[in-house]
């Protein structure tokens, strides 16, 4: 059986319907490729392969913050250079040019749609904050935090980053003050 990200979706979704049906389905005497492994491991997606591929130069003394900041520098001018004026359809088929040589721009397309940094609560296309993750996800905050207040509680016990709880804090203030 071969695929693209087969490991990581097709293999684990098939599996979980065969064990619904009832069928019995064994990786025993069964070949599996993953060609995105394949490209993974070939095509590295670093500092150093973006450099190499923008830049056509090998990145030395890579993790030594002075070669990684440079390298960096010259790696987001060449992506400007050689995308400025692209035009890209996202999922919805809807057309932009999302590089361009503004900050603004650029800092649009990098956050996008995130609300934290660790990518736990995401805007959705109406603009709403929702969960990105767990038996909540693609619900709104404000949903969530009216059906079930102890999530809440139960989000700020857990170990997520410091950032993800000072967003849902400052959501749940805001959503709060409406009622």
């Amino acid at each position: 059986m071969a695929g693209f990200n087969i490991l990581k979706f097709d293999l684990p979704l098939l599996t979980e319907e065969f064990l619904r049906a009832n069928i019995e389905f064994s990786s025993d005497n069964r070949s599996f490729v993953d060609a995105q492994k394949i490209f993974h491991l070939m095509e590295p997606r670093n500092l150093a392969a973006a450099y190499k591929f923008y830049c056509n130069q090998n990145l030395e003394n890579a993790h030594s913050a002075e070669a990684d900041t440079a390298a960096t520098l010259e790696v987001l001018l060449a992506q400007v250079d050689k995308y400025e004026g692209v035009i890209v359809k996202d999922k919805s088929g809807k057309e932009s040019i999302p590089v361009q040589p503004d900050v603004t721009i650029l800092h649009k397309l990098t956050l996008s749609n995130y609300v934290d940094f660790a990518g736990r609560f995401v805007y959705n296309g109406t603009g709403q904050a929702v969960i990105n993750f767990g038996k909540h996800k693609d619900k709104t905050i404000e949903f969530v935090l009216k059906t079930e207040p102890s999530y809440y509680d139960w989000f700020m016990k857990s170990d997520f980053t410091l950032d993800s709880k000072r967003k849902f804090t400052d959501l749940k203030i805001k959503y709060m003050s409406k009622l």
